[in-house]
């Protein structure tokens, strides 16, 4: 049995899983379930939280006393990262991606709203040195006292990847309650990390259900390369061999459309549609690309042979409300 590193229990486990009757009476195909990670909390809701409890429980241990973490101005991982750390009665500090001054919305207010420390970068400096500035950041707090921990975008990295290492064995045990085996499991991809958590527990423990991620950013070589960076970085944490080639590595490509964070009339049409036909509101960074991919993949044949897939909400709500006008 392969030992994981420890954890810090913060999230609402284990989340529901769903299935969507209409929409996969509508498709004709396989049976769409959904797992509601976007419910693992409030304030850190969605899927980041469950990377963070390993990535903060190894700054604890550590004696850090500062989170550092970037993303994007409207960052589900920024801001359950300033959640998770009022709860533990730490700091944050938030290098968050803007050329312009932002609106006070969604994410970015609740940031500033659990007492963050907001730094901002350009697109251009964000793109190319992100982890510099977090570093020039921690190095800084050091001068003053204090300890940081840095954390990537999104938290994909190698310990961050345990809590989807963690969240495929809660998935086996609910497909034995609910007496359904998933041929696939679908996510949106943005970072990687939630991929590699899942790839990496598949491979160790044998679990033949497929993996595939719809990337909202990039394209696939991208992804490809990144969710390997990462795998590679876990495997210092756990005494085990993983052998894989890239080409099981999965990404429906796409489906960015205008690009991360930008939306078409028809993902924006599909998020209202799912809305009205199951009671369930996707984000359009995220997860509304994930499942209108999906969906589309499903239309194309792409899952012909599967029975039951199961795609996972990985949150963004508060996402939401930034975009109302598209609505």
């Amino acid at each position: 049995m392969v030992k994981i590193p420890e954890r810090i229990n913060l999230a609402n486990l284990p989340t529901r899983i769903e299935k969507l009757s209409r929409l996969s009476e509508e498709l004709a195909g396989p049976n769409i379930y959904i797992k509601r990670d976007d419910q693992t909390g409030s304030e850190m809701s969605g899927n980041k939280v469950r990377k963070l409890e390993y990535a903060v429980k190894e700054a604890l241990n550590q004696g850090c006393d500062t989170l550092i973490t970037c993303g994007g101005i409207q960052s589900n991982h920024a801001r359950a990262t300033a959640a998770v750390a009022a709860r533990l009665g730490i700091n944050s500090c938030l290098l968050l991606k803007s050329d312009e001054t932002p609106d006070v919305d969604g994410n970015y207010f609740l940031d500033k709203v659990l007492g963050a420390d907001i730094r901002f970068a350009s697109s251009d400096d964000f793109s190319e040195r992100r982890m510099e500035i977090m570093e020039e950041i921690k190095e800084a707090l050091a001068k003053e006292g204090k300890k940081g921990y840095v954390i990537p975008v999104g938290a994909s990295n190698g310990i961050g990847t345990f809590g989807y290492y963690n969240a495929m064995d809660e998935i086996k045990k609910q497909e034995e309650e609910l007496g359904v085996n998933f041929d696939a499991i679908v996510i949106s991809v943005g970072s990687g990390g939630t991929y590699a958590g899942l790839f990496l527990a598949s491979k160790i423990k044998g679990y033949k259900t497929k993996i595939y991620g719809v990337n909202v950013c990039d394209d696939e070589e991208y992804f490809v390369n990144q969710v390997d960076t990462v795998l590679k970085e876990s495997l210092e944490y756990i005494d085990a061999e993983l052998e894989y080639s890239k080409e099981e590595i999965n990404i429906l490509d796409g489906y960015v459309g205008e690009g991360y964070a930008l939306s078409r009339p028809e993902e924006i049409e599909f998020i209202h549609d799912l809305a009205r036909k199951e009671g369930i509101i996707l984000d359009p960074v995220y997860t509304g690309k994930g499942m209108y991919g999906l969906v589309n993949e499903i239309k194309k044949g792409t899952f012909k042979d599967c029975k039951n897939i199961l795609f996972i909400h990985t949150g963004g709500l508060f996402g939401l409300f930034p975009k109302k006008d598209l609505f």
